[in-house]
């Protein structure tokens, strides 16, 4: 088998994983609250990237840091997983798993935009014209279809769901300044990040939950969403001689999410969902299209 077609199978299995979150997060929700399902879901990221790292004979890396970049993890951690999955989770249990989910795409979108001022990139008509089509799409599912109005159908939800996308992409910012394996740096956030879950878990909801659908859910956001979905894209990466191809591949998921949200939460899809989640899709295909054109000219060159 060829690196392309054993990227794409690691991309594919990703996609996948990435489809099935939004209907995990929601059964989650129904049984626990935010705050108690990061801290049962970052416990079980962390110790599958542990798994992970003990596998791959990497866990001596986790003490050849220096002491910034342990520092680093510390900060990090607090921007993902504490501050980023607590927005999203917010967002989830506010709103339906069809309206949070495809806001939560738009983190691409900022991520060109907050690289303006903060790496120095220069903002391309592309870009304006992807950010009106996509946001166009956001109004369209927040409002549910009645744009004229501007009403939101939970402003505070909305919210928490474009906060996360502006969480999201301030992180990956700062991580192209990480220079740490990515499995390392990852755990090493979410293990300092894990302490700070834990103590506000524990002031607030604590830990009063049975064993049950929520907290089978939340496991399995842990060690799918949060490991081994990371896992298996940084593999896709690393072993695809056409990126693009592989990267295409993240306009399903939305999409086969729509599937899982229908046939196990029961959500009757609305049509606001489909056209907002169509110029949403549109719109990230225009701005990662400029960026695919780019890396052809670089590659014929």
């Amino acid at each position: 088998m060829t690196n392309q077609k054993q990227a794409m199978l690691y991309g594919l299995g990703t996609v996948l994983l990435w489809s099935t979150v939004a209907t995990a997060f929601k059964l989650s929700l129904r049984e626990l609250s935010p705050i108690q399902m990061l801290a049962v879901a970052c416990s079980a990221s962390v110790l599958v990237m542990a798994l992970v790292l003990l596998v791959q004979r990497r866990w001596h890396l986790v003490f050849q840091l220096s002491r910034r970049q342990y520092l680093q993890s510390i900060g990090m951690g607090l921007i993902n997983p504490c501050l980023y999955y607590f927005l999203l989770f917010g967002a989830f249990d506010r709103l339906p798993a069809q309206e949070a989910q495809p806001l939560n795409y738009t983190w691409a979108l900022v991520l060109a935009y907050l690289s303006v001022p903060f790496l120095g990139q220069r903002l391309k008509p592309a870009d304006i014209v992807a950010g009106l089509v996509c946001y166009s799409g956001v109004v369209v599912i927040a409002t549910r279809g009645d744009v004229l109005s501007l009403t939101f159908s939970d402003p505070l939800g909305v919210a928490y769901a474009i906060g996360s996308t502006l969480v999201w992409a301030s992180y990956w910012i700062v991580a192209t300044r990480d220079t740490r394996d990515p499995v390392v740096g990852l755990f090493l956030n979410f293990l300092c990040g894990l302490p700070v879950i834990i103590v506000i878990c524990a002031m607030t909801s604590g830990f009063d939950f049975s064993a049950g659908t929520g907290l089978t859910a939340a496991i399995y956001v842990g060690v799918f969403e949060m490991g081994v979905a990371f896992v298996l894209w940084s593999y896709a990466m690393k072993k695809a001689e056409n990126t693009s191809r592989v990267s295409n591949l993240i306009f399903i998921s939305p999409f086969l999410s729509l599937v899982f949200i229908y046939f196990i939460l029961g959500e009757i899809i609305l049509p606001s969902t489909y056209i907002g989640l169509v110029l949403i899709v549109a719109g990230l295909w225009i701005q990662q299209r400029k960026a695919r054109d780019k890396m052809a000219r670089a590659s014929s060159a």
